[in-house]
This record gives C-alpha cells, structure tokens and sequence, in this order.
C-alpha cells in the first residue's frame, strides 16, 4: 500500500525510469553462479554495465543542470531552501540519485571488477561538487559540520572558513617545508591537496604513529 501511495504523487515517466534502473542493478547483481571464471563476463552483463553507464550519464547530466540553479535560488534565504529542496526531493535529484547510489554502493562491494568495466562510478563523482555547494546552504550547517565531524588536529577554520580554493590568504606550503617541519618533531600530512596538522591526534589516537 505505502509502494502504491508513493508511486501515484510520482509522475508515470519517474516511475518508470526509477523502475528501469532497478531492473539494471537487478540484473547487475551477482546472484548463486557456480563455475565461472573469475574476472570474465558475458557479453550480456557488460551490455547490461555500458547501459548503466549511459543511464547515469543522462541522469547526471540533468542533476548537474538542475543544482547549480537550485543553489542559485536557494541561498536566497532559509524559506528559499526549503523550498527548493522540497521540489528537487521529488525531482530526479531526491527520488532516483540517492537509490542509485547505494545501489552502485552495494555492487561495487559485491562485484567491484564488473563496477569498474561498466564506468558509473567516475561520473557520480562528478556530481559532488554540486551537492556540496548546495548542502553547505542548509540552515544549521556549521553547527553540524562542527559536532559531527570537527575531531582534534583539524583546524576548527577548515569548517567555518571560506574554500580553500576562493581564499586568496592560504598559506602555501612546500614539500621541503613540510618534510623540515616533520623532522624537527611536527606531523604535518597531506590530504587531497590541503596541509593537515595531526601532532594533537597523535598523542590521542590508539591506532599507533606508524598507521597515522
């Protein structure tokens, strides 16, 4: 009855694509085979891959046009988000990319060969910069970032600042600077391209320097 209830406020063509991408990760799924060689697939199951590959391409395309203008309007006010994100969770954007992705989640764990044959992943990644920027518009944000993820050793600044790449006052630090200032006794370490300071998480973590 809630399956029913939730298709009928869907339009027909939601549905029915929401319907045809479970069908490909249905047929994506590996189920009880006995005997086959590992690493090779039938010509069937890569068609079934390239497909998914076209289907997230045409579906990422249509978010990544979508966002830019929903940030847009939404970082009007807190009303203006809210209303924008009541309208993008029954778009494409809320109803078929957050199955998509637990979906490919899901594969990726059970047949992460296949998942890289087929190429879905690369593009969903595509589509992080522009959730992002629309996320960090939500009421509430940096309290959450700091609660939830602010843990010793990151700069309290990284989630309040500005983007590192907007902020024309980052230090810039080299690598003979970095590889002095861990000799003399600091733990600097590098992460995506950012200059993170862990000494404070060193003394704290149980895992050991060497993992760190």
């Amino acid at each position: 009855m809630d399956h029913e209830h939730c298709s009928k406020e869907r339009s027909a063509s939601l549905d029915l694509l929401l319907r045809f991408q479970r069908l490909l990760v249905s047929k994506l799924y590996p189920g009880d085979c006995v005997g086959q060689v590992p690493n090779t697939y039938s010509p069937d199951l890569l068609g079934v891959g390239s497909l998914l590959k076209k289907y997230t391409a045409l579906l990422c395309t249509h978010i990544g046009d979508i966002l830019p203008v929903a940030t847009s309007i939404a970082s009007t006010s807190h009303r203006h988000f809210a209303e924008v994100s009541r309208v993008v969770d029954g778009d494409l954007t809320g109803i078929l990319l957050p199955e998509l992705v637990v979906s490919v989640v899901l594969l990726l764990s059970k047949n992460a060969g296949l998942m890289q044959e087929a190429g879905a992943i690369p593009l969903l990644a595509g589509l992080l910069e522009h959730l992002d920027r629309f996320n960090h518009l939500a009421p509430g944000k940096e309290r959450d970032d700091n609660e939830d993820l602010a843990w010793p050793g990151i700069m309290g600044s990284f989630f309040t600042g500005q983007s590192c790449r907007n902020n024309e006052e980052v230090t810039l630090i080299r690598k003979a600077d970095l590889e002095n200032h861990n000799k003399d006794g600091g733990f600097w370490t590098v992460i995506g391209g950012k200059v993170y300071d862990i000494k404070d998480f060193q003394t704290q973590s149980l895992t050991g320097s060497s993992i760190l």
